[in-house]
């Protein structure tokens, strides 16, 4: 795990859930799968966003508006890796970018705010192996479990995230 001065914690690549990548940030492996598939079905209101992800060549554009926020006095929490970032805050303070997912709460699991897991959230929550406390994501492409990030306080923390289309 690499620390630098923002709470960012790299999410370590663990095992798939049929089929979504799954990242531990202490690298261990999913409490277990559960015997039916991941499905999604549209959610009509969306939930209020509390988060946005960025995944791949979507995270240098959400690492510089996130950079932005923050220096506009913006209370963010971030986790981050090369190809993974993951802002947490108000709806207000949520920064915007091209191509980047929001994510809202359906109880205690972070999810689209557009889109609702089948069979429940709590069900997916569990079989991540996510404990009581821990910060857990399920999209359609991605799973993560991990510390939920204190408060980000450092800007510039962000600025080697924002060069990924340059190396």
């Amino acid at each position: 795990m690499t620390s630098v001065p923002l709470p960012v914690a790299p999410p370590a690549t663990g095992s798939s859930l049929t089929g979504v990548p799954v990242a531990r940030s202490d690298g261990a492996p999913p409490a277990g799968v559960p015997a039916v598939p991941l499905r999604w079905e549209r959610r009509e209101p969306p939930l209020t966003p509390a988060a946005v992800l960025a995944v791949g060549d979507a995270v240098p554009a959400l690492a510089a508006a996130t950079r932005e926020r923050l220096a506009d006095g913006a209370r963010l929490g971030v986790l981050a890796d090369d190809d993974v970032l993951l802002v947490l805050g108000a709806e207000t303070d949520l920064p915007w970018s091209d191509g980047a997912r929001y994510l809202g709460r359906d109880g205690e699991l972070l999810v689209p705010t557009t889109a609702r897991p089948l069979p429940a959230a709590p069900l997916w929550r569990a079989a991540l192996g996510a404990a009581p406390g821990e910060l857990c994501v399920l999209t359609p492409d991605h799973a993560l479990v991990a510390p939920v990030p204190a408060p980000a306080t450092d800007p510039e923390a962000l600025t080697p995230y924002t060069r990924r289309a340059e190396r």
